[in-house]
């Protein structure tokens, strides 16, 4: 049989276990060193230190996320630094704020003796910010103003709303912080969630804010009963006829018997009225274009019950002899 080769990088059980002795002693060594170094003082270093605000919260509200540490720069024995480092058994530093709403920082300055205090055996060297900056407003109750979002529902083609929207009830009460009620300026958008609308309608709609405001806002109604009154508008479209104002005998229009026509969208309550009237095209040379001897096309009468009105040709040209 061949003889197997012993492998030469393999380590004897002596040397192996030499190895763990040496491993052993540095290990102690090191411990040593460390404790040794930890019972020392006059340590500096600078750490993040837990903090909580005391407030009235029953009439002030914070509307950003307050500062849950704050770095300070101290000094002491290595274990209560090592401790303060970690955050372990740290007590969060209490700032109390009797008027938060009057300003929006605190100064470090003001701060510094009794968190000194507070931080003992340790010795505070300085607080690492000048200040301390927070958001927190006084909590209000509003009455706001319902209006549709525009952006909640459509109406089918060429129909209008007659009248203003009208809402039972016709305040909303809500109750937050200033500044976000202030983002409202006295009017509460309400989401009617319909599309294509053609019919009168009334509908009761739960109340709602976005996501962003919902921690910040309570509305006292749940819901607010809305109702809409539509009207159709018509297409039409009449023959115009032309009536001359100011024409000397030497102008005449380019093309002597032109087509005019209106086209338009009328209130289909006004229909009736519409058939009573008679339009006229008319061409008042006085008004006309010196340049490019032009003339516009006037209208008259121009009721209100009509919408989108449209003139064909809504120009025409002059013609001088």
């Amino acid at each position: 049989m061949p003889d197997t080769k012993k492998s030469s990088e393999r380590i004897s059980p002596k040397k192996l276990s030499n190895l763990k002795v040496v491993v052993l002693c540095v290990a102690a060594a090191t411990t040593f060193w460390i404790l040794n170094a930890l019972n020392k003082d006059d340590y500096t270093t600078i750490v993040d230190f837990p903090i909580e605000f005391i407030f009235d919260q029953e009439d002030y509200m914070a509307v950003k996320p307050l500062p849950e540490s704050v770095q300070i720069e101290i000094s002491g024995n290595g274990w209560d630094l090592l401790r303060k480092y970690f955050n372990v058994n740290n007590t969060p530093f209490s700032i109390e704020l009797d008027r938060p709403a009057n300003s929006d920082y605190i100064l470090a300055s003001d701060l510094k003796r009794t968190f000194s205090e507070f931080i003992t055996p340790t010795q505070l060297i300085s607080i690492v910010d000048d200040s301390i900056h927070y958001e927190i407003d006084p909590i209000q109750t509003v009455k706001l103003i319902p209006v549709l979002d525009s952006t909640s529902f459509t109406l089918a083609n060429n129909f209008r709303i007659l009248e203003e929207p009208a809402f039972e009830p016709s305040q909303i009460t809500v109750t937050g912080p200033q500044s976000i009620i202030e983002l409202f300026e006295g009017e509460f958008p309400v989401n009617l969630d319909e599309n294509r609308l053609q019919d009168d309608l009334t509908k009761n709609v739960e109340l709602s804010v976005s996501k962003e405001l919902e921690e910040f806002i309570k509305i006292e109604e749940e819901t607010v009963a809305v109702s809409l009154d539509l009207v159709a508008f018509l297409e039409g479209n009449k023959r115009l006829k032309i009536k001359k104002i100011n024409f000397p005998r030497t102008v005449t229009l380019e093309e002597e018997e032109p087509l005019i026509m209106m086209y338009y969208l009328v209130d289909e309550r006004e229909t009736e009225e519409l058939k009573e009237l008679e339009f006229e095209a008319v061409l008042d040379f006085a008004k006309r274009n010196r340049q490019d001897s032009t003339i516009d096309v006037q209208v008259r009468p121009m009721p209100p019950f009509l919408d989108q009105v449209r003139i064909e040709p809504s120009i025409l040209r002059l013609k001088y002899e």
